[in-house]
């Protein structure tokens, strides 16, 4: 946890109060893994010795009810809990709207956690959410620079998709596909996210319905895990199926339970006996020519195993 830089937040107007634990929660919409193992039990053990050195930051509840949603600090909060801590410092933020709230929550979690550091489920819902036009790009900068005040960071100017992808080290095509499979339903992104399904195999699949995406994930999962492969060629066909509105789940097992035809096997001929043997012949007299050698072969060796 880095420290935090009470004159500037101060200047901005932001009151930092004590809340109870039991007053606070979760974004109705985090899509974020918290942490577990180690890096939650470091950060329990910092809390147990430091306490929270870094307010988090949330708002009024929006369903009315008298807490207050968490926008940054999920992790503080939750590690909090299990140090045995009944409050914790937080910045109260009125009046926000609900795009500039989920900006908090996604910005947050990529400028502490980095973008690589993501789930593929959590970097596909990010860039659909931050490149889509909800809000002006003026306010979104304004939020994000704020966050990198929080976390004791320099403020930037711009940020466009070029930026970014150079940022991150994405190319337009990479963007396009995480754009794409933000469309997925949660089941089939939990695919991905276990590396039981291809991203690509991903992509054909987000051109299906909502209703046939959650059909297909009831087939095909038990206990959130695939059943039947997918590979890229059989989502497309799914995908084909989908546009010709025929696809339902008869459809979706034939194409998950149909084998690969195996391709013919090929020998191929040396050149020095090609051009000895077969110069000048088409590929049908070629293989017809190999045929009756091997029968003649075949022939003439099982006549000489009746005579010994």
């Amino acid at each position: 946890m880095t420290g935090f830089n009470f004159g500037a937040m101060l200047s901005q107007n932001n009151q930092i109060k004590q809340i109870p634990l039991d007053m606070l929660v979760p974004f109705h919409n985090h899509q974020f893994s918290l942490y577990d193992g180690e890096r939650r039990d470091d950060m329990v053990e910092s809390i147990r010795k430091n306490g929270v050195m870094t307010p988090i930051v949330c708002r009024p509840n929006p369903d009315g009810t008298d807490t207050y949603e968490i926008l940054i600090g999920h992790n503080r909060w939750n590690c909090s809990k299990i140090a045995g801590l009944e409050t914790i410092p937080a910045i109260i933020k009125e009046q926000l709207t609900e795009e500039e709230a989920q900006t908090y929550v996604d910005e947050s979690n990529l400028i502490q956690r980095g973008f690589n550091d993501l789930k593929v489920s959590e970097q596909a819902r990010i860039i659909a959410r931050r490149y889509s036009e909800m809000f002006s790009q003026g306010k979104r900068n304004d939020i994000i620079n704020e966050i990198r005040v929080l976390n004791g960071e320099e403020t930037s100017s711009g940020n466009s998709r070029e930026k970014v992808a150079d940022e991150y080290g994405l190319s337009r095509n990479t963007i396009a596909r995480l754009v794409r499979i933000s469309k997925l339903s949660d089941g089939i992104l939990g695919w991905i996210d276990k590396g039981q399904l291809a991203v690509r195999a991903g992509v054909e699949l987000s051109y299906l319905s909502a209703d046939e995406q959650s059909e297909l994930f009831e087939i095909n999962s038990a206990d959130d895990n695939m059943l039947m492969k997918i590979s890229e060629a059989q989502a497309r066909d799914l995908r084909i199926l989908s546009a010709d509105g025929v696809l339902d789940g008869d459809e979706m097992l034939k194409v998950l339970s149909a084998k690969k035809k195996k391709p013919d096997k090929k020998v191929s001929i040396a050149p020095t006996l090609y051009k000895k043997y077969f110069a000048g012949l088409s590929n049908e007299e070629i293989a017809d020519t190999v045929a009756a050698a091997l029968d003649m072969f075949f022939k003439s060796k099982e006549k000489g195993d009746n005579n010994d």
